[in-house]
């Protein structure tokens, strides 16, 4: 994208590439979303009604939908989105899942500071009253689920560069859906689970862990359904696709954490 072919692109006649966001509700918005959502979610697990956490998850829906509805149009009507401010973005995303990489550090620091014998009031990992999950069942199935959305990914980004929307369409296609075929199968699985949140170390750590897990791999089948619908919509091209790269990156940021998931939880702690 040209400044000669966009004159506009520089923020409606700045004299500079960057863009200076207008005043915007969503940042204020989404906090008090995540509030009410990590409240309700206390609130439920203490035995009380869930309707506080649904209202809060609903309102990080709205928020989600809005915000990115206000990023597309900054992109495609106010043309504002030029290489230094998709650069930015791209940095911010990588920023964002390093964040994220921490966020679930702490539940693997607490799965082996337990795991580890490093408290000595626990004797036994996992301790003897719990029966872990099969491994091998659910598990693996929905990690080689999880893999194969990361390949249609891959997929549906090669077919972008190389102008094939059909590839593209499909890829996105068939990642979402894998994406929700995993949340079904997680569902099911804490469905048929034998030990409970409350029930010690180890259940807690599991359901936060791998439920915050699964909260992301949501988050990421929104997004990539997001860009499914713009790409049916005619949007991407080789050369600016930030956002099919935003959700990719993230997507696969969700497969890495799982297989570590599968492997020192599902695996090594059974």
């Amino acid at each position: 994208m040209s400044d000669a072919a966009h004159p506009q692109s520089h923020g409606h006649g700045a004299a500079h590439p960057y863009h200076l966001v207008n005043p915007s509700p969503w940042p204020a918005v989404g906090s008090l979303a995540a509030f009410i959502l990590a409240f309700g979610a206390v609130h439920w697990w203490q035995g009380n009604t869930p309707l506080i956490m649904v209202g809060g998850f609903l309102l990080v829906l709205v928020t989600m939908a809005g915000w990115w509805r206000d990023v597309l149009h900054e992109a495609n009507v106010e043309r504002v989105h030029t290489p230094v401010v998709r650069h930015g973005l791209r940095v911010g995303m990588g920023l964002f899942i390093a964040s994220e990489v921490m966020f679930f550090v702490a539940f693997f620091w607490a799965f082996f500071n337990s795991g580890f014998l490093v408290n000595p009031s626990i004797t036994q990992w996992p301790p003897a009253a719990i029966a872990p999950l099969e491994t091998w069942g659910i598990p693996f199935l929905n990690t080689l689920i999880l893999l194969s959305s990361g390949l249609a990914v891959n997929w549906a980004h090669h077919s972008l560069l190389h102008g094939d929307r059909s590839g593209l369409k499909k890829g996105l296609a068939l990642a979402v859906g894998l994406g929700f075929l995993f949340l079904s199968l997680q569902g099911y699985e804490y469905g048929h689970a034998t030990f409970h949140f409350k029930d010690g170390v180890y259940p807690s750590v599991f359901y936060m862990a791998t439920g915050f897990h699964g909260f992301h791999v949501f988050v990421g089948a929104c997004f990539l359904a997001v860009n499914l619908i713009r790409a049916l919509k005619g949007d991407f091209t080789a050369e600016q696709h930030v956002g099919f790269e935003a959700a990719a990156w993230y997507w696969h940021f969700v497969d890495v954490v799982w297989i570590f998931l599968f492997v020192w939880v599902y695996w090594w702690g059974a």
